[in-house]
């Protein structure tokens, strides 16, 4: 797996909503795309561009909730370690 590219990036956005229809619309008119399909990593750019302190605050609050879960993981795999530990020493 590319760790730089997803294939969500690639995908296409359908505009079922009257939000995705205006942003649909106004990346679309930024990128004028050949095929005429606008796809996230477009609105990505676009708002990297026009507007970074929303991309910020998504990205920002992604991280943290990430490092919450991975210090989670440590101590719920350390609880497992403890207890499996005096199974493994021979009393």
């Amino acid at each position: 797996m590319n760790y730089n590219e997803t294939e969500m990036l690639k995908e296409t956005v359908e505009a079922d909503t009257e939000m995705k229809d205006w942003l649909v619309n106004y990346v679309g008119e930024r990128h004028d795309p050949d095929s005429g399909e606008v796809t996230v990593e477009m609105i990505v750019e676009t708002m990297a561009t026009e507007f970074p302190e929303f991309l910020m605050a998504v990205a920002e609050e992604n991280w943290i909730r990430g490092y919450h879960q991975a210090l989670n993981d440590v101590d719920a795999g350390e609880k497992i370690i403890e207890e499996e530990a005096p199974a493994h020493d021979g009393t």
